[in-house]
């Protein structure tokens, strides 16, 4: 408890319990910086004989303040999205990244259409659907809907590599790419997909995926992956690319280019009759070659109507993906290369996944069409797309 100070010139208080003269503070009201009136106490007894009922005080205090905090932004996430909290959370870091606060929900505009998650953060028709327990084949009418959606997304991912470099902020992607899929006409899948709280995943350094926009300054050497889905016309389109951030070291560079031929090499086995199965063991192969590591927690996906769906996708040799290519069926390979073990860790705000040992990791995402005779990338660069990978250059 805190002594009154008699000589502030200040008012006479009331005990807060029985009325009587009090120069005595509540402590945590006082840290709290809340009026004086009903924070004030006669004596130690009274203090203590009203703690169960004056505690909620500060309960009350505590919410209000972060009900202004949301409103402001710039706190931390926690619980999967669902709250937030103006202190960094105690764990134990597995490398030098450290979580940021992130700002408030970005707006998406009235004449935008929405996916079933969007008001309140619950997927409705994606858990009960057939298709995630076979693989859907398209219809024609919908592959020429995926192709318009995907290359959007194409459109967004460039807008964002464009801006990436060292001293921007990784939520000042997250409002290039918010901003450039309502220009499309679009919605960025991942906002509240969950309670995600943001509009594309930023993963830096040993980020494996998942990473939240926030704060953080971008720094000369970092790598970033930035991950974008947009909901256009009814379906999704999903891919990411990791970037150099500057000046980047020479181990880094290369699991970034191991991780790119990865999924160049998965992409190349892509055709009616091949096992889902054998993706894993074509990304395996290469990144061992390379002395990296794949990522076992995640895994591809089917998209379409449905932000993920049937078949999985694994990018590990030995997996147990069930099922065969045909053509209609539209997936998702994003293999996840580390530099040290395949293992993950999640952060506080149940989203952020990063290597168990702190060394860093790489991501590359294609949507892909099984053809006839092979594959289409609806997802593929284009000639406008930004030149920013070395080997792509010769």
């Amino acid at each position: 408890m805190n002594g009154g100070d008699s000589e502030t010139g200040q008012s006479p208080i009331s005990c807060a319990r029985c009325a009587k003269p009090a120069n005595l503070q509540c402590p945590k009201c006082v840290e709290l910086k809340l009026p004086r009136e009903g924070a004030a106490f006669c004596s130690q007894d009274c203090f203590k004989a009203s703690w169960s009922s004056h505690k909620s005080v500060h309960l009350k205090a505590k919410a209000s303040s972060l009900e202004a905090g949301a409103t402001e932004g710039w706190l931390y996430c926690i619980k999967k999205g669902q709250a937030r909290t103006p202190k960094l959370p105690q764990f134990d870091w597995t490398g030098p990244l450290r979580a940021y606060p992130i700002s408030s929900t970005r707006i998406v505009p009235a004449q935008i259409e929405l996916p079933d998650w969007a008001i309140d953060g619950i997927p409705k028709s994606e858990p009960i659907s057939d298709f995630q327990h076979h693989v859907e084949i398209k219809t024609p009418e919908l592959i020429e809907r995926m192709r318009e959606t995907c290359r959007i997304g194409r459109e967004v991912l460039d807008a964002a590599a464009r801006i990436i470099r060292p001293g921007i902020t990784t939520d000042e992607i997250d409002r290039v790419v918010h901003e450039a899929t309502i220009a499309a006409g679009g919605y960025p899948s991942p906002l509240n997909y969950h309670f995600f709280p943001k509009s594309c995943c930023t993963s830096v350094n040993e980020v494996i995926c998942h990473g939240i926009p926030d704060a953080r300054v971008l720094e000369d050497g970092d790598i970033v992956n930035v991950d974008v889905t947009v909901y256009y016309k009814g379906v999704h389109g999903d891919l990411n690319e990791t970037y150099f951030v500057g000046n980047v070291d020479e181990a880094s560079q290369k699991l970034v280019q191991s991780t790119y031929e990865c999924l160049e090499k998965a992409i190349s086995i892509v055709k009616p009759g091949v096992r889902f199965r054998e993706i894993g063991e074509v990304v395996n192969r290469h990144a061992s070659m390379a002395g990296l590591s794949v990522v076992k927690s995640y895994c591809g996906h089917g998209i379409g109507e449905l932000f993920h769906c049937a078949p999985n996708i694994p990018h590990y040799s030995r997996n147990k993906a069930v099922g065969v290519m045909k053509a209609g069926q539209i997936f998702t390979i994003e293999p996840m290369i580390n530099a040290g073990v395949w293992r993950d860790r999640m952060w506080p705000d149940g989203w952020t996944a990063v290597t168990a040992d702190g060394k860093r990791s790489a991501q590359f995402e294609h949507t892909l069409l099984v053809t006839e005779t092979g594959v289409e990338v609806l997802t593929a660069r284009l000639p406008s797309s930004p030149n920013v990978f070395p080997w792509l250059k010769a």
